[in-house]
């Protein structure tokens, strides 16, 4: 990137241009590398839906197995396809964030660029987070939940790939912005527009909130599962009151 300040308008656009190609390029890779991975690739996304996986493990759950069936001509080739592409944004993410924080910085002070450093980081490193807990703990425990409920043993569950998939990649997505709370905590502390003893009072409220998030996101009807998900994000709460009262 070139730091010269006499870049002209059509410069900029240049090099916002070399940027993207750039990271479509190495998106792209990402994606087809995955696609041609697909034994790996269905082997972890398809872990969650039979007992054998880690976290069924652990918590000794009974011996179980979801099956899921495809009910369109192309849709396991679709299917196959958007979660290549998706593994190969997420394997891109950090070479992504580089080369925008790489186009952005020449603009930037120095203080600006150790918050804009920190704020990337620290936003990157949530939503992982929150993609990982979402895969390891709330994921798993509501496919054991959905998969296996019958309202009557003459009533088989016939699960498709179609809406696995879905909800696999909706909760991820959810989980992740969620997981990005202190971020944003630190930032509107940053700004003036929260503090810690605001935070505090409404805490109540916010309790309510998250209960009222984790059913949404864990439709089910036990409260263990609601617990299990209402609790990391108390505890993200928790955590944005303490990094509001350390920016104050």
């Amino acid at each position: 990137m070139s730091d010269t300040p006499t870049m002209t308008f059509w410069d900029h656009l240049d090099e916002l241009r070399s940027v993207i190609i750039r990271v479509l390029v190495v998106t792209g890779l990402a994606a087809v590398v995955a696609f041609c991975l697909k034994d790996e690739l269905f082997a972890i996304v398809l872990a969650p839906r039979s007992s054998d996986f880690i976290t069924y493990r652990l918590m000794g759950v009974e011996p179980f197995s979801v099956h899921l069936m495809n009910t369109g001509l192309t849709e396991q080739f679709m299917i196959h396809m958007k979660t290549a592409m998706y593994a190969g944004v997420l394997v891109a993410s950090p070479y992504i964030i580089y080369m925008l924080f790489r186009f952005v910085s020449p603009a930037l002070y120095d203080n600006e660029k150790r918050y804009a450093t920190l704020l990337c980081g620290s936003g990157y490193v949530m939503f992982i987070l929150g993609t990982a807990i979402n895969y390891f703990l709330i994921f798993p425990l509501t496919v054991k939940f959905l998969g296996t409920y019958q309202v009557s043993p003459d009533v088989a569950n016939m699960l498709t790939l179609q809406s696995y998939m879905d909800t696999l990649l909706m909760m991820s997505l959810v989980m992740g912005i969620i997981f990005e709370l202190p971020v944003v905590s630190w930032i509107l502390g940053r700004m003036g527009l929260v503090n810690a003893q605001m935070m505090q009072s409404m805490r109540r409220h916010a309790i309510v909130a998250i209960l009222v998030v984790a059913a949404i996101i864990t439709p089910t009807t036990d409260a263990f599962t609601l617990l299990v998900v209402a609790l990391p994000i108390w505890l993200l709460y928790e955590l944005s009151i303490v990094i509001v009262r350390i920016t104050e």
